[in-house]
């Protein structure tokens, strides 16, 4: 006997919940609360429901999916976020299709298909680096399919995007540095002219020159958010006269990449100098020493913009252009680990 598929009544009584709930929650879920939402979407899980995506999209002349443009798609960083689209994606009865930005020759032009409506029904955008003409110059609105930036974004093209406050999340680490009393503290900063590398300096800056500190430019040390760029990093830091007690790495990769190398060379973290990093990756709470690090809410980061664009998807696309364009910045927390520790002894009586 063939079993019969889940229905929307089955999802309902699995979450406790009216069949118009599951309903407002798959077609707006903006407008339920994040404890139905999820219990809804564990209840979609647990029952194996499947929406009829295929007579859904011939109803509404949809494609049934969502492109998600991200800049390195062998990043760990974008796994938890990808997750988060997942989620609420799935459950809404989109397919999610992945692309890496990263451009295989001069001439790719893999990616202005996906900014048209004929092909998906809106693109998540993680990727600050694009090129400009590229996200504003695709034919008129009628036949563009919604955006949404998520993490980076671009500062000249209004488009709605889910961000944490980069300025802050990186003052919030040096101040932590300043407060177990390190007076000389440096920076490894992300790839130019990118988005975060721009705000996460200008709050490693705005720490320092509050609390009266110097800000060198030789403790300023270029990166790319890489293991390696870390590592070429941390050569520099032994090399520079007077070097800083503690530095600030724009990214956990460059964080790990920078003790790593320390390591090679017998330098001790955090004895004779400290590091935080940005973003807490699973495996900085296992890397030797733990990483205090920036906690970036990732699968909410995903979650958010994924429901921001299904919101932006219902709106008649010559209406998209009224009124304010949203902006959700998700809060961040400082998470204390051992690689951070008050500066050595001589340190502090130099600096006194």
């Amino acid at each position: 006997m063939t079993k019969r598929a889940p229905s929307i009544r089955d999802v309902a009584i699995a979450a406790g919940v009216s069949t118009a709930t599951v309903s407002r929650t798959l077609s707006s879920p903006e407008v339920v609360s994040e404890k139905t939402r999820e219990t809804v979407y564990r209840a979609i899980s647990e029952t194996g429901y499947r929406l009829n995506v295929m007579a859904r999209n011939l109803r509404r002349r949809e494609t049934g999916a969502i492109a998600v443009l991200l800049p390195n798609l062998g990043n760990p960083f974008f796994a938890k976020i990808l997750s988060g689209i997942a989620e609420v994606m799935s459950a809404a009865g989109y397919n999610v299709l992945i692309t890496d930005t990263t451009p295989t020759s001069p001439d790719d032009h893999r990616f202005p298909e996906y900014f048209s409506h004929n092909q998906t029904d809106g693109l998540i955008v993680l990727d600050g680096m694009l090129n400009r003409e590229l996200l504003l110059n695709r034919g008129t609105p009628e036949v563009r399919a919604p955006m949404v930036f998520a993490c980076e974004w671009i500062d000249e093209i209004e488009r709605p995007k889910v961000t944490i406050d980069n300025r802050a999340a990186s003052e919030r680490a040096v101040s932590h540095l300043i407060e177990l009393g390190h007076r000389r503290v440096g920076h490894v900063c992300g790839p130019p002219d990118n988005v975060l590398t721009v705000t996460r300096r200008q709050g490693t800056r705005e720490a320092l020159q509050a609390a009266g500190l110097p800000c060198r430019d030789d403790w300023f040390y270029a990166g790319d958010f890489s293991l390696q760029s870390g590592a070429d990093a941390a050569r520099r830091w032994c090399e520079t006269p007077d070097r800083p007690t503690a530095v600030h790495c724009a990214s956990d990769e460059m964080a790990m990449g920078f003790i790593g190398e320390l390591h090679r060379r017998r330098v001790r973290v955090p004895e004779d100098v400290s590091v935080v990093g940005f973003d807490d990756l699973e495996i900085t709470a296992h890397f030797i020493p733990p990483l205090t690090t920036i906690h970036q809410p990732r699968v909410e980061i995903g979650r958010a913009a994924a429901r921001m664009l299904l919101e932006r998807m219902r709106i008649p696309p010559q209406d998209r252009q009224r009124g304010p364009v949203p902006r959700l910045v998700l809060p961040v927390e400082l998470v204390e680990r051992l690689s951070t520790a008050p500066p050595p002894v001589d340190a502090r009586q130099n600096a006194g």
